[in-house]
């Protein structure tokens, strides 16, 4: 790193998500880049003392404790990893203290206390970048190369039932990557929504599908569930003879064109993708397509996250994913939490 400035950063949250960080933020280390994991923090003493042994990081009880024990200014960043009610008074506290932070998805549990995250850091001149991870997958990243006039998207996350995250539904706990994404690609205001979604195995909603519909046409469905059988990650777009298929488990981004079919539209590629996906290379038997897979880097998207978001710190420059970003997604997700409301309400749903 040269004589890059020295970054000396905390974890806020010794939970599943912060030992995540808390790698990150080592291996760095160990490789010479310029930071410094200086502080783990967690009110549980038994995560706590677990972390503080494995990534070998001064413990701390409380972030007033872990910032009374630095020498003046001397934090410069930290990841907020604790649950999602608790990120309005982790980031207020960090920021008067003159930390930039990267906050764990979604940025907050609620709209005013994501404004009261982004008062405060305008009033103290600091970063605040949300964890939307994928953004930083390299499938993502190579696909953003492809767009151009995206009209129709179908997003599957999937995944089997944990005891984690239950504090948030799954829009707030799963969706909201596929929200964010799609909201980046699409660049249009939201006009409808329309929601359904049930509890499983939690009190709160664990499968919701949900269609959205922009200012410009584009049309886009989602389904999220965290009570299934599988895991499954995927994104698939449509726009003008053309059709993406991107995998973000595998990191893989398949693109089928049809340069010879001008009636060929958005609606029947999806018809014609339900078909499958054959190798890249092939022919598509129905339409004669032709495939090819993307060449892609591979990374880690959470490693990939937090090097940018140390890049921005140390040059002063806005994060790629902004907290306006990360205000919208939760906006989104809280209207179709709102849909999925009303309509248990209208089907009778509710207890």
């Amino acid at each position: 790193m040269g004589g890059a400035e020295r970054l000396r950063v905390a974890v806020i949250g010794a939970g599943a998500f912060g030992r995540n960080h808390l790698r990150v933020y080592r291996e760095l280390e160990q490789a010479g880049q310029a930071v410094e994991l200086a502080a783990v923090v967690d009110p549980d003493p038994v995560a706590l003392a677990d972390a503080a042994r494995e990534f070998e990081v001064p413990a701390f009880g409380s972030i007033a404790a872990c910032l009374a024990a630095q020498n003046a200014g001397a934090l410069a960043a930290a990841s907020i990893c604790v649950p999602t009610i608790h990120h309005g008074s982790a980031a207020a506290a960090l920021l008067a203290a003159g930390v930039d932070l990267l906050v764990e998805k979604p940025l907050a549990g609620s709209l005013e206390d994501a404004d009261r995250i982004l008062a405060l850091a305008r009033q103290h001149g600091r970063m605040v970048q949300p964890g939307h991870l994928e953004r930083f997958n390299p499938a993502v990243t190579a696909a953003r190369e492809h767009l151009h006039r995206p009209m129709f998207f179908e997003a599957h996350r999937l995944s089997v039932f944990t005891p984690r995250s239950l504090d948030v539904d799954v829009v707030l706990d799963l969706m909201i990557h596929d929200l964010d994404i799609v909201l980046s690609l699409v660049a249009s205001r939201v006009r409808e929504v329309r929601a359904v979604g049930l509890p499983v195995l939690s009190g709160k909603v664990d499968i919701a599908n949900v269609r959205l519909e922009f200012d410009n046409g584009c049309i886009a469905n989602f389904t999220a569930s965290r009570v299934s059988t599988e895991r499954v990650r995927k994104l698939r777009f449509f726009q003008p003879r053309q059709y993406l298929s991107l995998d973000f488990a595998r990191q893989d981004l398949l693109v089928i064109d049809a340069p010879d079919a001008a009636g060929l539209d958005a609606a029947r590629l999806a018809a014609l993708a339900r078909m499958g996906e054959p190798t890249a290379g092939d022919q598509h038997p129905s339409a004669g397509l032709s495939m090819k897979k993307i060449a892609i880097a591979p990374g880690e998207p959470l490693r990939l996250e937090i090097e940018s978001f140390l890049d921005a710190v140390r040059g002063r420059t806005a994060p790629r994913v902004t907290a306006d970003e990360g205000r919208a997604a939760l906006a989104l997700a809280l209207e179709i939490n709102d849909a999925i409301a009303a309509h248990a309400r209208r089907a009778g749903l509710q207890d």
